[in-house]
């Protein structure tokens, strides 16, 4: 019998035991962001405005390179050919920064080469500036994004001292600090994520605008070399 009671005790302690574990809460991304306050409204609509500004530029950017294999060797048929009419009627079919480029080369076919270099060299210059279009505002906010998520944190670790401070009986209680501290972690992590996400974006969109323009410079070295060749 003792035996017994023993194991009912055992049993019994086990159950209690079980029955008084404490669960563990989660927290979900939501819930740790509100924590952020203003700051985390601020990087929200940064990293809102970063996303937009990179789904628009890459669009641009793959509409700048979708242009016939064959279309430097049409120009180069038309113009020998003496169809000025034709071949300017192909750049504007196809619309393209270095179409766009070549046509205005064509306009000036007659003139100095020196003169129709330059304009199609400003007309590529337009070009590039035209794609570059909100690089400045993706580079601002890739640096400005971490640096806002470090005010976040100081105002947070202020927020933290100033409520050690307001406790007169000198017992720190961790409850009375976790909203402070809880802003100075995630408004650090959610700077560096936006910060990161805009770099990556911003050097992803240069890297593809340098390729446009070395398409261009090529396109420039053919069409010249184009108009010097003997007839």
């Amino acid at each position: 019998m003792l035996q017994i009671d023993t194991l009912t005790d055992v049993a019994q302690q086990m159950q209690m035991a079980t029955v008084e574990e404490p669960v563990q809460e989660t927290i979900n991304l939501w819930t740790m962001a509100s924590y952020g306050g203003w700051i985390m409204i601020i990087l929200a609509l940064l990293l809102a405005g970063a996303v937009y500004l990179f789904i628009e530029r890459l669009v641009v950017l793959r509409a700048a390179t979708q242009e016939d294999k064959t279309f430097m060797n049409q120009i180069k048929d038309y113009i020998h050919n003496g169809k000025m009419d034709s071949a300017v009627n192909l750049c504007r079919a196809q619309d393209t920064p270095s179409a766009r480029m070549i046509e205005k080369g064509i306009s000036r076919i007659g003139r100095p080469m020196q003169d129709v270099q330059v304009a199609v060299e400003n007309v590529g210059n337009l070009e590039v500036s035209q794609l570059e279009k909100g690089m400045v505002i993706m580079a601002t906010i890739a640096a400005g994004a971490p640096m806002l998520g470090f005010l976040g944190t100081v105002l947070g670790m202020v927020q933290t001292f100033y409520n050690m401070a307001q406790n007169a009986s000198g017992v720190i209680e961790m409850s009375s600090l976790s909203a402070g501290m809880y802003q100075a972690m995630v408004t650090t992590i959610g700077g560096l994520i936006v910060g990161i996400l805009a770099m990556f974006a911003y050097n992803f969109l240069v890297s593809r605008i340098d390729r446009v323009v070395r398409t261009l410079e090529g396109r420039t070295l053919e069409f010249m070399d184009l108009l010097n060749e003997p007839a």
